[in-house]
């Protein structure tokens, strides 16, 4: 017998499409999937819902769940120290990555790409319900250069990946020539990636700025992961030649991007590729007490330059991604907080804003059939809101306003209790 359906009218629907909002809406869930949603006057006659459930959402609005094309799950943001794993058990470090996760997805992401970190064994473990968190997709490492962004060997001789972030046989990152890069692109595809991410630019925390993937490996990652299964290739660059190195080697998204010039980013909104800003990370300049005086100098500049740069990314019709680069420095959980920041610092619409997170996120991550919108034959992945994020779109960073919150029709939170009533089987019995 076909699950019970749910019927949740009197709804406000902010479907992610970019749409306007539907004010008198209905959204029917059968299952794990969307059955219906739209207007209430528009439901088709042939909408049998004699065995529902019907919940009156007494106009609180829905949208979908939201994606962070960007995350770090394996990394602890501000609560400590990166290097604490070191000095961890994997066991231990493990269940340090399940309550973030958790976290993560009783705050409304319920879909989320870790960028390096995690192996396929934390999405398989999601995947079958034995541990709550967002649907994930996996990069496992981050390929760059020795002496590159993903060159984390310490003067000690000590490699900080895979001391204190990798689990037990992830690909290993460091890659420097072009045969070196496509093998480890198809040791990441036999590892379960979902995507190749890749290290065009030092980081603000990098001590050689300037080392990047060479245009030709960057040529040859985005080959090898067309050839096998078509993998998109997301790659971190913040300084102008690994951008563009990046952009002209055919890349599906450019993290950061923070100085992108007026031709890249009109190359960029031609081929169709996306930006992922990470605004969050760059709100809080790092402790002067704490890191060297010229870690602190170079992040004051690159914090100011990114924030100056969104904007105009915007403006020249750059597809835009929310992610968060949660875990790095923006803690796990916070992750709603970028969207008011792409309104305030990016001049882009609330409605712009949930498209970016929820919609055109999806079609980054390569799970735009799955998830995303508020469609029949999708996911049911919604988060129901106790405010119009339209009109006061940061109020979705304050968990308090996230009422309730669904994966695949399942309950992972309602707070309010307001789908008590509906019947819904918890996420994790």
């Amino acid at each position: 017998m076909s699950p019970t359906p749910v019927v949740l009218h009197n709804a406000r629907i902010v479907d992610g499409t970019g749409a306007p909002p539907v004010l008198d809406g209905v959204l029917v869930i059968e299952g794990p999937t969307i059955r219906w949603c739209g207007p209430a006057d528009e439901a088709p006659d042939d909408l049998d819902l004699r065995r529902a459930t019907r919940v009156d959402l007494g106009g609180r609005t829905v949208c979908p769940g939201f994606i962070d094309a960007h995350v770090h799950f394996a990394l602890p943001g501000p609560v400590e120290s990166p290097l604490a794993g070191a000095a961890e058990p994997f066991s231990y470090r493990t269940l340090k990555v399940l309550e973030r996760l958790r976290v993560t997805l009783h705050n409304g992401v319920t879909t989320a790409r870790d960028l390096m970190g995690l192996d396929a064994g934390f999405r398989r473990a999601v995947a079958e319900r034995r541990v709550a968190g967002p649907r994930l997709l996996v990069a496992v490492s981050m390929l760059s250069q020795t002496g590159g962004h993903a060159d984390f060997r310490l003067p000690s001789g000590i490699d900080a990946f895979d001391a204190a972030v990798a689990f037990p046989g992830s690909p290993p990152g460091v890659v420097d020539t072009v045969d070196d890069i496509r093998t480890r692109v198809r040791e990441l595809v036999a590892a379960g990636a979902d995507c190749v991410k890749l290290a065009a630019s030092g980081g603000v925390t990098s001590p050689h700025d300037q080392l990047g993937l060479r245009p030709e490996m960057i040529r040859a990652a985005v080959e090898e992961a067309e050839a096998y299964g078509g993998l998109p290739v997301a790659v971190h660059a913040i300084g102008e030649p690994g951008i563009a190195a990046a952009v002209r080697a055919g890349v599906r998204s450019i993290e950061h991007g923070y100085a992108l010039t007026d031709e890249l980013r009109a190359e960029m909104a031609e081929r169709g590729q996306f930006l992922v800003p990470t605004l969050l990370e760059t709100m809080n300049d790092p402790d002067p007490a704490t890191v060297p005086a010229a870690v602190h100098a170079k992040a004051v500049h690159w914090h100011r330059v990114a924030q100056e740069s969104v904007a105009r990314s915007v403006e020249a019709g750059i597809r835009i991604a929310m992610g968060t680069d949660a875990g790095l420095i923006a803690p796990h959980g916070q992750n709603l907080k970028e969207l008011g920041l792409l309104v305030r610092i990016g001049g882009m619409t609330p409605l712009q804003v949930v498209r970016a997170a929820t919609s055109d996120a999806a079609d980054l991550c390569g799970v735009g059939d799955t998830t995303g919108s508020l469609a029949a034959g999708k996911a049911a992945d919604l988060v129901v809101c106790g405010t119009n994020p339209l009109d006061d779109i940061d109020s979705l960073a304050d968990p308090a306003h996230l009422h309730a919150v669904l994966k695949e029709g399942c309950l992972a939170i309602d707070r309010t209790g307001v789908l008590t009533s509906a019947g819904l089987p918890a996420l994790i019995p």
